[in-house]
Order: structure tokens, then C-alpha cells, then sequence
């Protein structure tokens, strides 16, 4: 299986040095009242965008440092002009480039990185993260454990292989405990959150088969992110639908990975995503194979039991119609129905998310919020958008 490679680094990215330790300590949990120091690296794409719209809402979080490189010495306004308007807009603070560690990392208690995989690593790998920093990385560099399979999968070797041991993979409701305590975390991407949330609990009460599970997943265009690229352009996309990474997307080894060490042994996916004209959103249809003894009432009720004290996670009551894109869209939510299939011994996961929100950013702030010591649900409070 050919993989194209990674692109070389940027020289400025290559050999960034470790700033010195700050001069006063940093917030490493949040005392009642004191704001949480927030920054931004790649605020100019679509993840640091929506981080921006759900911490304008954050009633404890300030934004210190916002970063494009770019667009540095620009207002995130001129680059997004929705943050051009209202009070949150008057104490945004400018762009400036993410090189300038030393600066921006003494005014810092949390850092969200959205850059390019390739990129975070050598980032991360020159944080004071001895010193306090919490780290929620929105790249794929820290979410594969094994550091042969990100070769093989991105294309480059990884330069920060001892970081990546101690990264904590990020879904929030299946990892509460380690991301409490960690300094790093791996947000999971946007298709292993809306596969693994329905398919973890299963396979650890061992109710489905680990043979030939199937995911289909449909994307909204804003998973591939807000550089142009010819398939992505509205004539490409619009009255259409198109199978991509057909057998060989980014997100298999992660997805995998998963789901073989919640069963305890090695298992195998089918996954194809597939890019859909909206601009957010994903819908993943899974098919298993049933345990014996097993149906779909037996998976629901395990899914219901697993996340009945869960803000986000949501397993419909059967009888109700699946979920659907737009019951999620702009919400951290995850909405899940369980359906026995028409062939015998098979039942069919029908999982949704907002794949910029619960799939990305939502994801991350949730994440930040355990780290901190914050109410979970603390910023992400916003209902569905519709229509």
C-alpha cells in the first residue's frame, strides 16, 4: 500500500528552541476564579476557528495568544470577520506567528494545537510542559501508539517519540481518568470518535464479534480543512456524493487501535468514508456481527448503561428514528441507534456527530475542561442548530 510522503518541514518549524522556564507558576488546575490562559496555534483554520466560537462562551476561558503564520500581525477578524463583531471580538489579541515559543508561552495555561501533523510534533517537543503547560494536540501526531505505524500511515518519521508514549488518547468518555492527569493529549479525529464511541463498550463486554465490522461514514467538506484543493471546490462536491481513501484512510490504524485494545487482541476494520455537500457533519453506519445470546436490544442497553451519566453521549430509545446530521450540527453532542439487521446474527450502529465540534474542538475544550479541574460541560452547552 503507497502512501504519498510528507512534505519536508518549514526551516522555521525544523529546530525551535526550548523557551526557559516561566518566571511565575503556571495554573495547572483552576482555583474558583481565576480566568484559564488560553492559546490558539493555527488559529486561521477551521478547528481554531470553532474553538474560538465555543470559547467566546467559556465562562472561565481568556485568550491570550492566537496564532497564523501567515496571517501574523493580522486581527482574526480580517482573517474570520464573524469574530469582527460584539465584546468577545475587543479583547481577541493579534496573530502572530507560532515560532515565537518563548513569547507566547509565559502568558499560557492550556495550548490547543491545530496544526498540520508533521508539524505539532516538533512544536510540542519544545513546550515547557515540565513546568505546568497542558497540551490538547488536534493533530494526528500523537494518536498512534506505535511509531512504525505512523511511518507507514503519514509518511515521516515521528521526532518526538517519547512525548508520543505519554500522550493520552483523548475520547473524553472513555479516558476521563488519564486525561485528568495528563500533560499531553491526542484529540481523537473526527471519524474514530463517531466509530469508537458506539463500538468500544461493545467489544469490552465482548457483545459483538471483532470479524467484519464495517464502517461507512459520510463527511461534511470541513473535515479537509480550509486550504483550497481542487476536490473540495464547490463544483467538485455540490449534487454529489464520492467514496474516498477508499481502504486506505488515515484514520484505519486509529480506529483499529482503539477497538483492539478494548477487546484485548488484534482486530481488523472495513472503513470507508465518504465526502458529502454539506459543510458539517458525519454519519457513521456500522454493521456487526452479534455475540451468540446477542441482539440489538442487548447492545442498546449496554450503550445506555455505559453513557447514561454522560453530557454528550446519547443512545436513542428503541423505535425512534436514527439520527441525523442535522440533529447535531454546532453541539458536542453524539447521538446513537442500535437496530437489529435483516440478516440474522448482524445488528446495524447508526453513530452522528458535528465532526468540527464533538469530532474536533468540542472534543478538545472537554478535554481541557477535565485537565483544569472545570465542569465538563463547562463552554459547550450550545443546543443543535436547526434549521
Amino acid at each position: 500500500m503507497a502512501f504519498l510522503p510528507l512534505p519536508s518541514l518549514p526551516r522555521s518549524f525544523a529546530a525551535i528552541p526550548r523557551p526557559q522556564k516561566c518566571r511565575s507558576p503556571r495554573m495547572t488546575t483552576a482555583s474558583p476564579s481565576a480566568p484559564v490562559k488560553v492559546a490558539i496555534l493555527g488559529a486561521s483554520g477551521y478547528t481554531g476557528a470553532e474553538l474560538l466560537r465555543i470559547l467566546a462562551q467559556h465562562p472561565r476561558a481568556q485568550i491570550t495568544t492566537l496564532t497564523a503564520e501567515r496571517s501574523a500581525g493580522k486581527t482574526i477578524g480580517q482573517v474570520y470577520p464573524q469574530f469582527s463583531y460584539g465584546l468577545f471580538a475587543s479583547h481577541l489579541p493579534v496573530l502572530e506567528k507560532t515560532t515565537d515559543v518563548q513569547k507566547w508561552t509565559e502568558r499560557a495555561d492550556v495550548v490547543f494545537c491545530c496544526l498540520p501533523h508533521a508539524t505539532t510534533q516538533n512544536i510540542i517537543a519544545s513546550l515547557p510542559l515540565d513546568d505546568g503547560l497542558r497540551v490538547v494536540d488536534l493533530s494526528a501526531d500523537f494518536r498512534l501508539r506505535d511509531v512504525e505505524q505512523y511511518h507507514q500511515w503519514y509518511g515521516g518519521e515521528h521526532q518526538a517519540q517519547q512525548l508520543q508514549k505519554e500522550a493520552v488518547y483523548g475520547i473524553t468518555e472513555l479516558f476521563r481518568d488519564q486525561v485528568r492527569t495528563a500533560r499531553l493529549v491526542a484529540n481523537p479525529g473526527c471519524y474514530p470518535t463517531s466509530a469508537q464511541l458506539p463500538l468500544i463498550p461493545l467489544l469490552r463486554e465482548k457483545l459483538i464479534l471483532p470479524q467484519d465490522i464495517i464502517i461507512d461514514a459520510k463527511s461534511g467538506t470541513s473535515g479537509a480543512g480550509r486550504s483550497p484543493k481542487v476536490g473540495t471546490l464547490f463544483c467538485e462536491v455540490a449534487d454529489g456524493i464520492s467514496a474516498y481513501g477508499v481502504a486506505r484512510h488515515r484514520h484505519t490504524p486509529e480506529i483499529e487501535q482503539g477497538l483492539s485494545e478494548a477487546y484485548g487482541s488484534p482486530i481488523r476494520v472495513s472503513f470507508t468514508p465518504h465526502l458529502m455537500p454539506m459543510s458539517r457533519g458525519i454519519l457513521a453506519t456500522i454493521y456487526v456481527k452479534l455475540a451468540p445470546g446477542c441482539d440489538a436490544k442487548t447492545l442498546r442497553q449496554c450503550l445506555q448503561r455505559a453513557y447514561q451519566s454522560e453530557h454528550f453521549v446519547h443512545v436513542l430509545d428503541e423505535g425512534l428514528p436514527p439520527p441525523q446530521t442535522r440533529h447535531v450540527r454546532g453541539s458536542n453532542n453524539c447521538v446513537i441507534a442500535v437496530v437489529d439487521d435483516a440478516v440474522p446474527g448482524r445488528a446495524i450502529l447508526v453513530s452522528c456527530i458535528d465532526n468540527v465540534v464533538k469530532g474536533a474542538s468540542g472534543q478538545a475544550v472537554q478535554n481541557m475542561n477535565v485537565m483544569m479541574g472545570l465542569p465538563e460541560s463547562m463552554g459547550l452547552e450550545n443546543q443543535p442548530m436547526f434549521p
